[in-house]
């Protein structure tokens, strides 16, 4: 379970290009997506900022894929990720994330302080995320 006041956990993820995708040490934020709605507000906010907005914010994109068909990941999600200019964490493993909190077609912002967990809130909308990201 992820809590507040506690550290992240050691993630074991993959990118969106099959490559060992680590958090990087001076992360502040992590933008959760664990369904298609989520994804889809956090992508359309990111597709309109730079290559490295991401990293000029210390924050990371993290998308839990374990619960959506073969099929559809092979053939439609991981493709769109691809063609983001920034890496994104994806598991496909339903346990390496099923402590994080979710609510339904909610982005999840874990906030991190040398990699301990602060604040964990949720955003629903694209003005709601471009606010958190703006902090």
């Amino acid at each position: 379970m992820l809590t507040v006041n506690q550290p992240l956990p050691t993630l074991r993820l993959t990118d969106q290009h099959n490559q060992v995708w680590q958090l990087p040490t001076h992360t502040r934020l992590v933008l959760f997506a664990a369904g298609r709605k989520a994804a889809n507000v956090v992508q359309s906010v990111l597709a309109k900022e730079p290559p490295d907005f991401l990293l000029q914010h210390s924050a990371v994109y993290v998308v839990d894929m374990s619960k959506m068909p073969a099929f559809a990941t092979r053939m439609f999600a991981l493709p769109a990720l691809r063609e983001m200019p920034f890496r994104v964490g994806v598991s496909m493993d339903e346990a390496v994330l099923a402590g994080w909190p979710r609510q339904p077609d909610a982005v999840t912002l874990i906030e991190l302080t040398q990699g301990t967990v602060t604040h964990i809130g949720h955003v629903h909308t694209e003005s709601e995320l471009r606010t958190a990201l703006a902090r």
